[in-house]
């Protein structure tokens, strides 16, 4: 259970209760049964636009092709997030957090003891609607902060320390959230709204 602000969260077999689902077959199982890290990205399909279902459609592999031209490029794609948080702090959820969620793709993170490598295997994918130039919403930081406090308590071995941003395990490929996604904004969140 996490309380933030009036809102309390619960995870009953692997998902958010609060969240609503959308199995996503982008899944598998994870090879030792780790969950210890969070990955944050940032999505938005089109790009630059939100609201619509291209999302749950590119992670459920029924996003149409030819439904716009930037989709012709990523309809075949085979990818998941564990959870979607939209612009207005709506939770969306793809895949349990035991499952392995495909989020992350070539990757490599020092997590303050060791290199590691293929962060899927032990990461939660936690997608933020929005671009790197755009700020985020304060409902989604308000949401993503109840998430995280719910997943540190249940999975103990994710701590603050071991929340990342898609850009910071992939430099050289991705960089999402982005520099408008405001980190120390989200750490005054965890430590609890003022």
């Amino acid at each position: 259970m996490s309380r933030i602000g009036n809102s309390t969260m619960h995870i009953e077999d692997h998902w958010l209760r609060e969240a609503r689902r959308v199995p996503s077959p982008n899944a598998n199982a994870r090879p030792d049964g780790e969950i210890s890290a969070v990955v944050l990205h940032g999505i938005s399909l089109p790009p630059g636009e939100f609201g619509g279902d291209a999302i749950e459609r590119l992670f459920t592999n029924t996003l149409a092709a030819e439904a716009h031209p930037a989709f012709a490029a990523i309809a075949a794609l085979r990818v998941s997030a564990h959870l979607l948080i939209r612009r207005d702090g709506e939770c969306v959820q793809f895949v349990p957090f035991d499952r392995r969620a495909w989020h992350a793709g070539k990757s490599r993170w020092f997590d303050g003891e060791r290199l590691r490598e293929d962060l899927n295997d032990f990461t939660i994918g936690i997608e933020l609607e929005g671009t790197d130039e755009l700020p985020y919403r304060d409902a989604q930081y308000r949401q993503l902060a109840a998430v995280l406090t719910v997943l540190m308590r249940h999975y103990p071995a994710i701590d603050p320390a071991r929340i990342t941003g898609h850009a910071h395990i992939a430099p050289l490929r991705k960089s999402d959230p982005g520099p408008a996604f405001d980190w120390a904004y989200l750490r005054r969140w965890l430590a609890g709204p003022a």
